[in-house]
């Protein structure tokens, strides 16, 4: 029992320090963010004028769901309930589908008008527009990938409990992969405001 116990703080303990990384990764974009907008404030405000709040919002309120969602999975596998806890493990995968058809959309509106870089556009753009577009596809495509690996987790864990290797006595597993979800949740709770709510 005890070596489980290790196991398991050591699986924990691992889990955060790569959060922790991961944290560090975007403080970075985020510290060059506030550099640029500090730098060019109005090229930004006009920049993010193109960007959609009303999906943007959208997107945070999905997320902050499927943060409760995979909460709640965690809590049905420590109380034995498997039914109950793959249920939530979709609900939460289906709220991230929602989120990147969302975000598919929108960077297919900007493609539309060719917002991207290395366009026509915006190489006739001001320095700090082209800036923030730049940033924009960074950080929100760096994000959406976690999406996609926070998903493939999500997918691994399913079918664990599925098969009943995640189960009420051993549920780390799925403990971290909630872990992992929360992390982009936050990390977008962060993008949206910077992003969408330039002022």
């Amino acid at each position: 029992m005890s070596h489980d116990m290790r196991d398991d703080i050591g699986s924990k303990m691992g889990m955060w320090i790569f959060i922790f990384t991961e944290l560090f990764l975007f403080g970075g974009l985020f510290l060059v963010y506030a550099v640029f907008r500090a730098k060019y404030s109005a090229d930004f405000h006009v920049a993010a004028e193109e960007l959609n709040v009303f999906v943007g919002t959208m997107n945070t309120v999905i997320l902050l769901v499927s943060s409760a969602t995979v909460a709640m999975s965690i809590t049905a596998i420590q109380r034995g309930n498997k039914k109950l806890a793959m249920r939530f493990i979709i609900a939460t995968v289906l709220l991230a589908g929602v989120f990147m058809v969302n975000k598919y959309f929108e960077w297919g509106h900007k493609f539309e008008y060719q917002l991207y870089p290395g366009s026509e556009v915006m190489k006739n753009m001001e320095h700090g527009e082209i800036l923030f577009f730049s940033l924009y596809y960074m950080m929100t495509g760096l994000h959406a990938l976690h999406v996609i690996v926070g998903v493939v987790l999500l997918a691994v864990v399913f079918f664990r409990v599925k098969q009943g290797v995640v189960n009420k006595d051993n549920y780390v597993f799925l403990e971290n992969s909630g872990l992992y979800w929360h992390l982009v949740d936050f990390i977008w709770i962060f993008l949206f405001p910077l992003l969408y709510l330039v002022t």
